[in-house]
């Protein structure tokens, strides 16, 4: 295989190596693509258990950890999660931010530090990143935003979209556009009211991806309809949201008539099945979803685990659990998940399920004799490896990753000790 500018120009089945060619050792694949990231949540790994540990004790630690977050300090931990991310498999990333502000809602002096403290991160790091502004303007609906929360809003939905374009215009001119792009996200129903709602339904520019949060769990439905009338599926698709644009991330508690919509928009619907596992929130009707015409995309979320292997074996193991049947998904179609499926959601180039000329050169090499894949098939290895199987991960045409240490930071787990220092 030949690259130029990142990009394959051909590929040649049974040459031999010529000098100064790198050689990958193992099995190639496209690298993975990461469609749901909040990199601040990866603070909680670990230290949200105690007692029975359940959702509300989990909630409670991650506005802790919101609320202690400046850019100086965002830019280091997200730098060394996008390191692990990196060694794990992943050359693409979609981050679902929403701490824009000071910890009392007053914008910085530097209106963008903390997406431009991402997009740094991103560079240092190597990982193509889709930020993605959320807008995040109740604590639920008919609520106002708590204290914890003031940071993440704006003073209303006209303000955000100017921060949009202007945060665009910042990006655009400080970043190579293959590396770094802005896209649009709503947190959730509960976050938007529905006024607010239809102004982004005619006034988000039509360019961009846009993400959202929806029907994660059963209280979010039942909240919405009792103001509304209609699901959280149902709202969007009131005001024209359901498009083939739209990324859903969990939709873990949809009614047939939400998955029916979802389906016919072409949505793309996230998944994130260690999130899920993680926080309860249920098994998603991911097989529905496809069948009706949705596309599945894969994500780590609040990176409970960093591992494109699991998330597809996850996916899988959750469907079979629900079910009570095998092979819901084949492997072909979970690393679909893992590649195409969750670049479809982002704005920066990434590759697809089939390495080909004109993609970008984007790999992760799995080694086939470790003690977890020895003997398993190559395109069965969504039911083997692990993120510890990736030997090397080429981003861009460049190596940046060895045996689970990052070319330019070196390893993760001592960057991210360091950079956890500075948190609680």
């Amino acid at each position: 295989m030949e690259t130029h500018d990142g990009r394959i120009t051909s590929v040649t089945a049974g040459t031999q190596p010529q000098p100064g060619d790198r050689r990958l050792e193992g099995i190639v694949f496209p690298a993975a693509a990461n469609a749901h990231s909040h990199a601040f949540h990866r603070v909680l790994r670990g230290r949200t258990h105690e007692g029975r540990g359940d959702f509300w004790v989990w909630r409670e630690q991650m506005y802790t950890s919101a609320s202690e977050l400046t850019p100086e300090k965002y830019e280091k931990l997200a730098t060394a999660v996008f390191a692990e991310m990196v060694v794990t498999g992943f050359s693409s990333v979609a981050e679902f931010h929403y701490v824009h502000h000071q910890p009392d809602g007053a914008p910085y002096p530097e209106p963008h530090a903390m997406e431009l403290a991402l997009a740094r991160a991103a560079m240092a790091a190597g990982i193509r990143l889709t930020l993605l502004d959320t807008l995040y303007l109740a604590g639920g609906i008919g609520t106002p935003l708590s204290p914890e929360q003031a940071r993440f809003g704006d003073s209303d939905v006209h303000a955000w979209l100017d921060r949009l374009a202007s945060l665009r215009a910042a990006i655009a001119g400080s970043f190579p556009a293959d590396r770094v792009s802005v896209g649009a996200a709503l947190h959730s129903v509960r976050a938007v009211p529905e006024e607010d709602l239809k102004v982004v339904a005619t006034k988000l520019p039509a360019d961009i991806p846009l993400h959202i949060h929806l029907s994660e769990q059963p209280a979010e439905n039942e909240a919405c309809l009792e103001a509304y009338g209609t699901t959280p599926a149902g709202l969007l698709g009131r005001h024209g949201l359901l498009t083939g644009r739209l990324s859903a991330v969990h939709s873990t508690h949809l009614t047939p008539e939400d998955i029916i919509s979802l389906g016919e928009a072409g949505t793309t619907v996230v998944m994130c099945p260690s999130t899920e596992a993680d926080l309860a929130d249920g098994i998603g009707p991911a097989r529905e979803l496809s069948d009706a015409g949705a596309t599945i995309a894969l994500g780590t979320d609040q990176h409970a685990v960093i591992d494109p292997w699991t998330e597809m074996r996850s996916l899988e193991h959750g469907e079979r659990l629900g079910s009570g049947q095998r092979g819901r998904f084949s492997p072909q179609e979970l690393l679909r998940a893992a590649t195409e499926g969750a670049a479809r959601s982002m704005a920066t180039p990434v590759a697809g399920p089939v390495l080909e000329v004109g993609g970008v050169c984007d790999l992760m090499v799995i080694d086939p004799a470790s003690t977890r894949t020895a003997g398993s098939r190559p395109l069965q290895m969504a039911f083997s490896a692990t993120a510890s199987d990736v030997t090397e991960v080429v981003i861009a045409g460049e190596l940046l990753a060895s045996n689970g240490v990052h070319a330019r930071l070196g390893k993760p787990g001592t960057v991210l000790a360091e950079a956890l220092k500075d948190l609680s």
